[in-house]
Formats: structure tokens, C-alpha cells, sequence
């Protein structure tokens, strides 16, 4: 037996739940001991909170609000991390012609931002005037300078549609990294996994039933 598989043959899957980014995330990994199990999970939790404070548009000083906040003014310096993550945003747009598209943001905490402040839902002629902010193509990059430019004032980016996969992906690297061999990272349903079970079964992936949620759909 390879000596990788007699390391899985002796260790355990162990899970922990956080509420992170706003949403439940399910950590697993193949350790040996839960407090090697702990170690490897902290390091994960800590990769998604940073990517949390690059992304959230709930805190003032993280590089998203930086960006909203200069809409229709200037071009603002982001790190690489978020520039690319932009850029790969704006492709996806391209593919789903607009579809997909991150300046979704311009009416999502003005219009529908369902927290305790929201009161009562939007006028229509109020949506129908912020609607027209959301275009991926008024989301100007410059490769040289690093830089990002909303051209309308009053647009905004939001990174709902992107951002848990992407630390989902982010925690994944980091657990590999520390020698992590299998594991899930579920980010609300958007998951990511690798290697196999205990026992080297590969996983296995299903939607559950709406009317029955231990039973899968698919």
C-alpha cells in the first residue's frame, strides 16, 4: 500500500462551521488528530477573513468600497489580487452577455439591502433610474497602473456573485499547501473539493430535494 494511503487509512474527517463573508462555511479536512485538524482549519478561516476585508463593501476602508466610492471621479490603485479577480468578473460577464456582472452592485445596498434598515421596498421609477448603473462595460481597468475606473457616478461593485467561490478556491490552496490531502470547503453551496474519503471512495456530490433536504435531487 502507498504510504499516502496508509496516512488517509489512519486519519478522521473533521468539520467546523463558521458564518463568514455572511453565509455559512463548512470546513473539512482529512487529519490524523483534531488538533492537527483545528490548526489547518484556523489557517483556512484566516484566508477567507482576509479575502472578506479585500471584498465586503460593508467596511469603509476595504478596496471595494475604495473603488465605489471614487465612481465617476478617478481611477484608484488596487492590489493584484482584486484587479485580477475585476478582470476575471468582467470576462465572465462578457461570456454570459451581461448575465453575470458585479456592477449589479449600484442598486444592491441602496435598493435592496435586506438588513434591520430596510423598511419598505423600492418605488419603480427609483430601480428603474438606478438599473441603468449596472453595465460590467463601464468598468474601466488599466493593466500599467493597476488601477480600476467606474465611469458613471453613483455606480457601485459588489462581488456576491464571485466572492465565495473564490475564498472557497483561496482556503483550498492554503490547506493543500499545509499538506492538507483531502478535503471540502463549502461556501452556501459553492464548493469546492479534493482528494477522497477515508477509505479512498471518491466524493460524491448531489443537490438535495427542495421537499425533502436529505434526499438529493441530482
Amino acid at each position: 500500500m502507498p504510504a499516502n494511503e496508509i496516512l488517509l487509512s489512519s486519519a478522521a474527517l473533521h468539520k467546523k462551521v463558521y458564518k463568514l463573508m455572511g453565509n455559512r462555511f463548512e470546513v473539512t479536512v482529512m487529519a490524523g488528530t483534531e488538533v492537527e485538524a483545528v490548526r489547518h482549519i484556523d489557517a483556512a478561516v484566516a484566508e477567507i477573513s482576509r479575502i472578506e476585508g479585500l471584498l465586503t463593501t460593508f467596511n469603509d476602508d476595504s478596496e471595494t468600497a475604495f473603488i465605489n466610492r471614487n465612481a465617476g471621479i478617478k481611477p484608484v490603485a488596487v492590489s493584484s489580487e482584486v484587479f485580477n479577480l475585476i478582470k476575471r468578473s468582467i470576462r465572465i460577464s462578457a461570456i454570459t452577455q451581461g448575465a453575470f456582472d458585479i456592477s449589479y452592485g449600484s442598486i444592491d445596498k441602496k435598493l435592496w439591502n435586506f438588513d434591520q434598515s430596510m423598511t419598505s421596498l423600492p418605488n419603480a421609477a427609483t430601480a428603474k433610474k438606478m438599473v441603468r448603473l449596472i453595465n460590467y462595460r463601464n468598468i474601466i481597468m488599466d493593466e500599467s497602473s493597476g488601477t480600476v475606473f467606474l465611469k458613471e457616478k453613483g455606480m457601485r461593485i459588489g462581488f456576491g456573485g464571485i466572492g465565495k467561490g473564490y475564498a472557497a478556491e483561496r482556503a483550498k490552496e492554503i490547506l493543500k499547501q499545509r499538506g492538507v490531502q483531502s478535503g471540502i470547503v463549502n461556501a452556501s453551496g459553492d464548493l469546492t473539493v479534493w482528494g477522497h474519503q477515508p477509505g479512498g471512495k471518491e466524493w460524491t456530490i448531489g443537490i438535495a430535494d427542495p421537499e425533502s433536504a436529505h434526499q438529493p435531487f441530482s
